[in-house]
């Protein structure tokens, strides 16, 4: 789970689905206007993202900028296509190779678009991160622009679905998976002001549907069953297991009625048992140690020029 201290994710906690089973749903009785993106071709969007990666053995911090225009694909509808221009880690400058800087990301608000995990394959490593906590970004509003309910302050929704999702390459991360519902609530709508705020948590599920590649890694970690499970291969040919509990939980503040994401933040904790092993089938493992991961990141629009 990590290298040199930082967690490499692709797409843990990120879940992209069609979000139409609704377990339980809060309405208040007035009615009012649905959340919705209404784009305008041509339109730009630049972001600063922010991010604190507290791991087992070190704290990474990142910096990283991202701009956008709405373009209309070949399909029909409008999205976002950003390009990342800058990166800082830990204060220091990370000079962006040709192909990080022609790497682009679509993504949209729209309930037409089917966002999904783009071809990672060419860009830095350690633009990874960035990428697809964006992504996590908009697959949240995305899923909360969904529920038509979400209408007046305190509206809330939870959003059945723990199937799991997955982000093992095959290479290094030999084996990753979470599982999550999602309890969503609409913390304001505030017409004045034009903004409306949204709280979003992936929640473990009753039952978690993940595989344990071990049986050491079924017992709870934590005070649900437990819900993130992630194996990687170390240099040395050897393999890091973890399992544990994890959670998100995404505040993001949208402009109305454009239903532009405004600023954003995420805090992702994980409590994690974790052993090193020197085989594949984890069977030959040195003693368990218990830890606490956290990812804290924020997101803050630029004003247009």
């Amino acid at each position: 789970m990590l290298a040199n201290g930082w967690r490499m994710i692709i797409v843990a906690g990120l879940v992209l689905l069609d979000p139409w089973l609704i377990e339980c749903q809060t309405i208040n009785p007035d009615r009012d206007v649905t959340l919705t993106r209404n784009y305008v071709e041509g339109e730009t969007i630049s972001y600063q993202m922010k991010a604190i990666n507290a791991g087992h053995m070190r704290t990474i911090r990142y910096e990283a900028q991202a701009n956008a225009r709405v373009e209309r694909k070949p399909s029909g509808p409008l999205v976002e296509n950003f390009a990342w221009t800058g990166l800082l880690v830990n204060g220091q400058t990370v000079p962006l190779t040709p192909t990080s800087l022609q790497f682009r990301e679509d993504l949209s608000l729209s309930p037409e678009y089917t966002l999904s995990v783009p071809d990672l394959s060419k860009v830095q490593p350690i633009l990874i991160g960035p990428i697809t906590d964006l992504l996590t970004f908009y697959a949240d509003v995305q899923l909360a622009m969904r529920q038509k309910n979400l209408l007046r302050t305190g509206d809330h929704i939870y959003v059945k679905h723990g199937t799991p999702s997955s982000w093992a390459d095959g290479t290094y991360t030999v084996f990753g998976q979470d599982s999550i519902d999602f309890d969503i609530t609409l913390t304001e709508m505030d017409q004045t002001a034009h903004e409306a705020t949204l709280l979003i948590r992936h929640v473990p599920p009753v039952q978690a549907q993940i595989q344990f590649p071990a049986r050491w890694m079924v017992a709870p970690v934590g005070d649900h069953p437990n819900n993130w499970v992630e194996v990687e291969k170390t240099a040395q040919g050897k393999y890091s297991a973890e399992v544990g509990k994890e959670t998100f939980e995404v505040a993001i503040r949208l402009s109305l009625p454009s239903g532009r994401i405004l600023s954003a933040k995420m805090d992702n904790p994980v409590d994690v048992l974790g052993r090193d092993c020197d085989d594949a089938a984890l069977l030959n493992c040195g003693a368990p140690q218990r830890y606490h991961i956290r990812r804290q990141i924020f997101l803050l629009a630029e004003k247009s020029k």
